[in-house]
């Protein structure tokens, strides 16, 4: 039997195409992996604007480096939504923050989880029901969860190990509704700020200007939780580190439950001005429950709009 030929194209290096793209691919994720790794490394001893600096430099110094990979292509009624629904959900904190503050907590509470659950279910209905994209233009995704949990553990090892590995805490009521609180608002701004926001600016202008307009978004929304500026420009920072992080793998299970809740559960346990009551895990619960069920939901509108395309294309209904 005669061997079909081979027509894969060959550099004069004799190394095939596809092959070069390849390690080209994995130098590529290679620097960047090395990169989140050092600036989270850094987070102990920079802060504010310094931090924003040397972050925003050094991605800059790499994107020239290695390129961008792609360009965008303008979506005009994606930037709509994202600028409405980000808009929506600053004045939401804004409104919570400083306008109920806690001195008049239910105010507050429905404020803030009217905010955590427009920016989850929002997005949901826009990409699944309105757009009929899938969940994984959203980063909710397991088709690649092998290198997402792998990168997962490494960022948030290193994050853990520089911040809470033999941290004493204080009685369990101090920090137990902290974390709940870690946990939701984790989710959200995984699913909003990557999945959605990132997301959807990428597609529109690509991957490098995507990446830093989200981040620099990221940053002056806690101007609803009435930050101070260079509070602000550290979060800038900490956004870019976040978002490349995420575009690593595009999911954000390499963000949530382990890198973003342990970050934000250090940062409010060493701030020491959040008191919050045992009650209000019942709340988180509740608002994380909502976020749950929006995402089944979805992923069953996906599967009952997408399944009878799949049979038709079988042969198996006309």
């Amino acid at each position: 039997m005669t061997r079909a030929p081979d027509f894969t194209p060959i550099r004069p290096d004799r190394t095939p195409v596809v092959q070069r793209r390849w390690d080209s691919r994995a130098v590529t994720s290679a620097a960047w992996t090395t990169w989140v790794v050092l600036a989270l490394a850094l987070l102990p001893v920079a802060t504010g604007a310094w931090y924003a600096a040397w972050v925003g430099l050094s991605a800059v110094a790499i994107a020239l480096w290695r390129g961008t990979p792609r360009r965008g292509h303008v979506d005009g009624l994606d930037l709509v939504v994202v600028s409405a629904t980000y808009l929506a959900v600053v004045a939401l904190m804004w409104a919570a923050f400083q306008g109920f503050t806690t001195a008049r907590v239910l105010g507050l509470f429905l404020c803030f989880a009217a905010a955590l659950l427009l920016g989850v279910l929002g997005p949901l209905f826009y990409t699944v029901w309105i757009r009929r994209r899938s969940l994984a233009d959203l980063g909710l995704r397991l088709d690649n969860w092998r290198p997402t949990v792998a990168l997962a553990l490494l960022f948030a090892g290193v994050q853990f190990g520089l911040t809470l590995w033999g941290y004493d805490l204080p009685g369990a009521a101090d920090w137990v509704p902290l974390l709940g609180m870690a946990l939701v608002v984790g989710a959200f701004e995984a699913v909003f700020f990557r999945g959605f926001v990132q997301g959807r600016l990428e597609h529109s202008f690509g991957t490098g200007p995507g990446t830093a307009v989200a981040a620099g978004l990221y940053g002056l929304y806690h101007v609803g939780y009435g930050m101070a500026v260079t509070d602000i420009m550290f979060l800038t920072g900490l956004g870019l580190v976040y978002a490349v992080a995420y575009r690593l793998v595009g999911n954000v299970l390499v963000l949530w439950p382990l890198l973003t809740p342990l970050g934000s559960f250090f940062a409010n346990l060493e701030g020491g001005d959040i008191d919050l009551p045992w009650a209000s895990l019942a709340g988180f619960g509740d608002v994380f429950a909502l976020m749950v069920l929006g995402v089944w939901l979805a992923a069953r509108h996906v599967r009952r709009s997408t399944g009878p395309l799949h049979r038709t294309t079988e042969g198996k209904v006309s």
